[in-house]
């Protein structure tokens, strides 16, 4: 069973996260009818908006995020593996929020969740500032989970900046490396595509990467251009600004091969200075 149909969903959320559900159902339904065994949503799944304390006083904790349950349930209907991108979940033992990401399985129970490591704390020239460690506590621990095709290495957004957490995810034996983000335009432009083809060439895996794209309430927007590379660095599908899914069927054989002509990843060697 070494191939493996996957999809990458693309969206363009706002406030209203009953809308936005329904926006990643119709995704996901379109997807599963075309085949998609694996499906992966972006970052924030469940709403986007600014300020982030618009963020803090509506959250919900996990055991009734009303997101979460959802997806889950769709996911057992159709059959599919999820990786819900992330949520907004609350934390109620540190009154902060957690950038979280879910695996679920094809039954719509959690197999392993994600809390993002790397907070995007930035400014840019003209004005456009984040600072996303003011309401978020990060994660600490790399997570791998282990699928019935491959095991896969989870990451959000900003994590794609740090190479030695997915060269960690490689080591631990993931194959594949999901990147769902809610990507700046002004940083997507110049290195998305570098970073994602970097992140698969490095490790010699596939990476998933499924974004939010276009305005958003805050007077925010992403970069979408969500994609889907394999273990030499080819894209093998692509979306641009719109909304949409892009999917592809891919053959975990491809990431032995890599790794066994060109085995970097077990050259590592440590070294002083």
């Amino acid at each position: 069973m070494s191939k493996l149909h996957v999809a990458c969903l693309q969206v363009n959320h706002d406030d209203n996260l009953a809308r936005n559900l329904d926006t990643l159902a119709e995704q996901m339904r379109a997807a599963a009818a075309k085949g998609a065994q694996f499906i992966v949503t972006p970052e924030c799944s469940d709403v986007m908006v600014w300020p982030t304390q618009k963020r803090l006083d509506r959250a919900q904790e996990q055991a009734s995020h009303e997101a979460l349950a959802h997806l889950q349930s769709l996911a057992k209907e159709l059959g599919v593996w999820l990786v819900i991108g992330s949520l907004v979940v609350h934390d109620p033992d540190i009154e902060k929020l957690r950038n979280r990401s879910y695996m679920i399985d094809d039954q719509g129970k959690i197999a392993a969740q994600y809390d993002k490591i790397h907070l995007f704390d930035a400014q840019f020239e003209h004005g456009e500032t984040y600072r996303e460690s003011a309401h978020y506590a990060p994660g600490d621990r790399a997570v791998s989970v282990q699928t019935p095709w491959a095991k896969i290495g989870m990451s959000i957004c900003y994590d794609l900046r740090f190479a030695h957490l997915y060269r960690k995810l490689a080591h631990d034996g993931a194959q594949i490396m999901v990147v769902p983000a809610a990507f700046a335009v002004t940083t997507g432009c110049a290195h998305w595509e570098v970073l994602l083809r970097a992140r698969a060439i490095e490790t010699g895996s596939f990476v998933l990467a499924s974004g939010q794209t276009g305005s958003h309430p805050g007077d925010r927007s992403t970069y979408g251009h969500s994609m889907i590379i394999g273990p030499w660095g080819g894209i093998l599908a692509k979306i641009g600004d719109e909304v949409g899914f892009i999917d592809a069927i891919i053959d975990l054989k491809d990431v032995e091969t890599c790794r066994t002509n060109l085995p970097a990843i077990h050259h590592d060697r440590n070294f002083t200075g």
